[in-house]
């Protein structure tokens, strides 16, 4: 049997999009040390990145984009996202974990698992190649906007970054659909 792991990264976040990992991993070629991204180094998640990529059977990392994020919601646009990876596997599995409690729609059997990142290997490794493409993404957007800190709390909305905003108002890459940010526009507008 196929088991394809799904999970997410920048859901949270209040800057671009949402990055969908889905593997299907080799069960003849195991891969020590998966677990969810989070807990691992960024230069751990990164050799794991490589080798996931050179030993799974399939995987594929897709985006829920700024616009599918601010036009959808971002339950919405993640939960397109995860229909995208999946499809766009070149092997179709037999069945579909999703890290969670929301399921895509699917025409493979699919459940979702509240902590399944730590629990499933293939939701592991989708963890990881998300997360590793977020991040070097993330990088770039830093260069563009130095001023927000992106790259210290990756668009996660932390004191700092919420300073930041205050005194330079939201970049192109902010959500203005996400509440704070709403209300921080809405404030401003108050001013004028």
């Amino acid at each position: 049997m196929l088991i394809c792991g799904v999970d997410e990264t920048g859901r949270g976040s209040a800057i671009s999009g949402v990055w969908v990992g889905a593997c299907i991993l080799d069960p003849n070629n195991p891969i020590e040390g998966l677990r969810d991204s989070k807990k691992l180094s960024a230069k751990r998640r990164e050799e794991l990145a490589e080798e996931i990529k050179e030993k799974a059977l399939s995987w594929s990392i897709n985006i829920a984009s700024l616009e599918e994020v601010e036009t959808l919601n971002v339950l919405n646009a993640t939960l397109l996202g995860m229909k995208r990876s999946v499809e766009s596997l070149h092997i179709k599995p037999d069945k579909v974990f999703v890290d969670g409690n929301k399921l895509p729609d699917l025409d493979i059997p699919a459940e979702a698992i509240i902590k399944g990142d730590d629990l499933i290997p293939a939701i592991s490794a989708a963890s990881i190649l998300a997360k590793v493409e977020r991040d070097k993404v993330i990088k770039e957007l830093h260069e563009l906007y130095p001023q927000y800190g992106f790259d210290k709390h990756k668009g996660y909305l932390t004191k700092g970054h919420m300073a930041t905003l205050e005194e330079n108002g939201p970049c192109p890459i902010h959500r203005k659909t996400y509440g704070p940010i709403r209300a921080l526009l809405e404030k401003q507008l108050e001013l004028f």
